[in-house]
């Protein structure tokens, strides 16, 4: 399918939203990238990765503690995924291009190439959020059905059971599959990539090889086979489940919407901003413990909104986009409680695992 187009209004709410934001920034006299709170968030993290790596490769601990370590290291990978990785590829983390280059391409090193993570994320996800058969951040088929537009199987009856057993695979999904498939196919979904440049090609398979290198063939030489398996897996199944949950109580859950464009013009019904708020929600926005270990990704709505904007800056902008939203009567979606978030993300894969013509509530 073509690209959904997006209506364009004279006087738009995603105007007025930037204008206040832009005035907050200016009032405050703030640079809209991070801090030295983020700065040192990114140093702890990633010191702590490389010090439980080295432990775990080098110095070989007793197989409880190299269990218990091997799940601080998924943990650990999912949230420099979200704090360090995620604003540097969208620009935030630093007023530097290049400070944001080295941010974002610590996920090169953890194994998912990001050139395909820029188009899938910043481009498609961002602009076309939970449009079926366009974001491919929705698409999880055959073991999951995320829309009613998709089609339905037997075993989505027990999506909501099997759910963590599907999500905890993501991470060795996307590091050994989707990318080198996005990669022979060129294209993300129905979506094409543009060609890449021979500087392109060199990169993804030499952060590719140095990934394998690091995680794969240094470890099996350091502590066996056997041993690499199970830290390994443990690992990456702890990060693949993190990385999951946190996109799935974003967009989701039993209030967001999943719209569609119209058949004959292609277009959809609302302007950009307004399409970000029915599709995205934010969770447990007062736990600053969750806050510090997501990256901010609590607050979805204000990321989806000013994604070039640091998710040190969210708290705040967030009761100025809350405002606006009250003021226009637009419909802002949050969850007060991580488990109030989980419950309806629960809640609606039982309703989408139901049957092939149930239509989400909240769908159009």
């Amino acid at each position: 399918m073509s690209s959904p187009k997006f209506p364009k209004i004279p006087v738009s709410f995603h105007g007025e939203l930037k204008k206040r934001i832009a005035e907050y920034f200016k009032t405050k006299g703030k640079a809209q990238t991070g801090n030295f709170r983020l700065y040192l968030k990114a140093g702890i993290l990633v010191t702590l990765l490389l010090a439980t790596y080295v432990h775990l490769v080098f110095f070989t601990p007793a197989a409880v503690w190299a269990i218990a370590e091997s799940i601080l290291m998924g943990g650990l990978i999912a949230s420099i995924g979200f704090n360090v990785m995620h604003d540097g590829a969208h620009g935030s983390f630093s007023k530097y291009k290049w400070v944001n280059n080295m941010a974002s391409n610590i996920a090169n090193f953890l194994g998912a190439s990001q050139h395909m993570w820029k188009t899938k994320h910043n481009v498609i996800h961002h602009t076309y959020t939970n449009i079926h058969g366009v974001d491919d951040d929705i698409e999880a088929r055959p073991f999951l059905r995320l829309c009613a537009e998709q089609e339905h199987l037997k075993i989505h009856k027990y999506q909501h059971v099997y759910f963590p057993a599907a999500y905890s695979l993501l991470y060795i999904w996307w590091i050994f599959v989707t990318d080198y498939k996005k990669y022979f196919t060129l294209r993300i979904g129905d979506t094409p990539l543009r060609k890449m440049t021979l500087k392109e090609h060199l990169l993804f398979w030499f952060y590719k090889l140095a990934h394998i290198t690091i995680f794969v063939a240094i470890p099996i030489y350091m502590v066996g086979f056997v041993p690499w398996v199970i830290g390994f897996f443990t690992m990456a199944l702890v990060a693949g489940f993190v990385l999951s949950i946190v996109f799935q109580l974003a967009h989701t859950v039993e209030h967001t919407h999943f719209p569609l464009p119209d058949d004959a013009t292609g277009k959809m019904e609302d302007e950009w901003a307004i399409h970000q708020l029915k599709t995205t929600a934010n969770f447990a926005t007062r736990n600053k413990v969750v806050s510090w270990l997501v990256g901010g990704l609590n607050f979805q709505v204000e990321h989806h909104l000013f994604p070039k904007i640091s998710h040190v800056h969210y708290p705040a902008i967030s009761k100025i986009i809350k405002k606006a939203c009250q003021e226009y009567g637009v419909q802002y979606i949050e969850y007060r409680r991580v488990r109030t978030a989980v419950a309806s993300h629960v809640s609606f894969l039982r309703q989408m695992g139901q049957t092939g013509d149930h239509s989400h509530p909240f769908a159009h």
